[in-house]
């Protein structure tokens, strides 16, 4: 599983959440048009500009429990 953080949900309030975690889906369409597929606060993927998210870059031991919480 791959994980970034929100940084801009100013487009976005009611779907994504300012500095938390999310898990992405690898979607090579996506990334050629400049967009991310994340689950967001819907429970659901949607595309979203990769500019909103920075890479969590997650120790494996915090990568764990994240996907273990999900």
């Amino acid at each position: 599983m791959n994980f970034v953080i929100c940084i801009d949900n100013s487009e976005y309030p009611a779907s994504l959440e300012r500095r938390k975690i999310y898990e992405i889906l690898d979607d090579p369409d996506a990334k050629k048009h400049g967009q991310i597929r994340v689950i967001d606060e819907s429970g659901e993927d949607y595309l979203y500009p990769v500019e909103c998210f920075v890479d969590a870059n997650l120790p494996d031991e915090t990568r764990a429990a994240v996907v273990k919480a999900a």
